[in-house]
């Protein structure tokens, strides 16, 4: 199979030549593995490759055959490393699978490497001290996102057509927006999280994927979605397959949309034009679209203040099990230094102001709910500006302390975070690019809790309506230019 070829089909489109006969699914590995030697030096996207299990026969799991990556964090598969992007977790294998990477294996895909992660996926841009900078493959010199950067940019520049990512406050729905691609973070216990990280970040961060077309994510989910016994959260059924959904009519929607962030961040001219573009083939395509005043619950600063508190403690615990199973100190020597920060502080976080923060989850949850009485979906720039330059989030990093660094983030992120709060499933669509640069830019359409099918029947209906498919990234595995 020509890398030419391999480039060409999408998940769905490969496991069906496979099933037919036509290539094999020795071919199509062999092909992802080129298309990974020929663009990973420019983008530094997968960390790690290693040789695959057996592929299963063709025909015999819906993606049967088809190559696939894991993200260095949260989903374990026995014998092979899971760094999570960090000098402190250096060496660790995990024993067993995980029960998302069992799903994998019953999908019939063939996982082969490792994305990369900034350390401990806590960040949105994916520049570990570790394994060095993820490059976007729109432009090499600007960030891929985080932090599913890695998976990403591999999926952007056509190493794989889907890629394993999770979203704690963001982290797929940013990467799409960078890298041109479709992501969709599903509700809260629609994907198990377990057996080793049964609650992590009290709900706020689950599993999914991110794809170049629509369809590969929904088949996907329709395969590994379903609660395992004991999960502390487990969503509503879906009434169809969400690759049914993608082929419907979601009929005429009340849209509201939020030009500006919660917090008072401004949208910067570039995305604004774009949203003004998206609203129009919205309503050409017979939808209602209003601008919203959608009520977060809390205050903003109160909403930093109690996700501060939520974030760091969690990530204090997460980071005492490491050092205890790695006899490895906690210091500059193992972490870098936001992380180093927020572990400090995390410590410091008392029982009662832990769960002052979970009530402030319940208020934003029971507000952003009533909203979608007003409005079948929601719509948001999914980020207030392009793709930034590599370092940026670098500047002056020393001097913050664990509430500086989150502020941070959530200043140039504050889109994303609230859906995961509310634990309701939102998407991050490449319906434009910017005019000016070519940059892709992403918009997030979230919907009610469990209305993974609606937002599937409208991502369904952009991708026919304004394709980007046709879109390739300046790095792209089928140019021969980057061979």
């Amino acid at each position: 199979m020509r890398l030419t070829e391999y480039v060409s089909f999408d998940a769905v489109g490969l496991a069906e030549l496979i099933a037919g006969g036509e290539v094999t699914p020795g071919e199509v590995e062999t092909a992802a593995r080129e298309a990974e030697r020929a663009v990973g030096p420019r983008i530094n996207a997968v960390v790690e490759t290693w040789p695959a299990d057996d592929a299963p026969a063709p025909g015999s799991a819906p993606l049967a055959g088809v190559p696939f990556l894991i993200k260095d964090i949260a989903v374990a598969m026995a014998g092979r490393r899971m760094e999570l992007g960090s000098r402190l977790a250096a060496g660790h294998v995990p024993g067993a699978d995980s029960a998302l990477m069992r799903r994998f294996r019953r999908a019939g895909l063939v996982t082969f490497g490792r994305t990369a992660t900034p350390e401990l996926a806590y960040g949105i841009t994916t520049e570990p001290v570790v394994h060095g900078p993820t490059r976007n493959p729109w432009d090499p010199g600007r960030s891929a996102g985080g932090s599913s950067g890695g998976a990403g940019a591999a999926v952007a520049a056509g190493v794989v057509p889907l890629a394993h990512a999770t979203d704690a406050a963001g982290s797929i729905r940013i990467p799409a927006a960078c890298n041109g691609l479709f992501g969709l973070k599903p509700t809260r216990g629609l994907i198990s999280v377990g057996p080793f990280f049964d609650e992590i970040f009290n709900g706020l961060a689950v599993h999914g994927a991110l794809s170049r077309t629509v369809r590969d994510s929904a088949v996907l989910l329709d395969l590994v979605r379903g609660p395992e016994p004991g999960d502390p959260y487990v969503a509503p059924e879906p009434a169809r397959p969400y690759a049914w959904e993608v082929t419907r009519d979601p009929g005429a929607l009340r849209i509201g949309v939020l030009p500006h962030a919660w917090g008072g961040r401004r949208t910067t001219a570039p995305v604004a034009a774009a949203l003004a573009r998206t609203v129009s083939l919205l309503e050409s395509l017979g939808h209602r679209v209003t601008e919203a005043e959608v009520a977060l619950g809390v205050g903003w600063e109160e909403f930093l203040l109690a996700s501060v508190r939520q974030w760091t403690a969690q990530l204090a615990v997460q980071i005492d099990e490491l050092a205890a199973a790695t006899g490895r100190p906690v210091d500059a020597t193992t972490l870098e230094p936001p992380t180093l920060a927020g572990y400090r502080h995390g410590r410091k976080v008392t029982g009662t102001e832990f769960v002052t923060a979970l009530g402030m989850r319940n208020r934003v949850a029971r507000s952003l709910a009533r909203s979608f009485d007003a409005y079948d979906v929601l719509l948001t720039p999914t980020l207030p500006e392009l793709p930034v330059p590599l370092g940026t989030y670098a500047e002056g990093v020393a001097e913050l302390d664990g509430p500086g660094w989150l502020d941070r983030l959530f200043d140039r992120s504050p889109f994303t975070a609230a859906f995961n709060v509310a634990g309701t499933p939102a998407m991050s669509v490449p319906v434009v690019a910017d005019a000016g640069t070519g940059l892709p830019v992403g918009m997030q359409f979230a919907a009610g809790y469990g209305r993974e099918g609606r937002l599937f029947r409208l991502a369904g209906q952009l991708e026919r309506a304004a394709p980007w498919s046709g879109r390739t990234p300046a790095v792209w595995a089928g140019d021969p230019a980057v061979r």
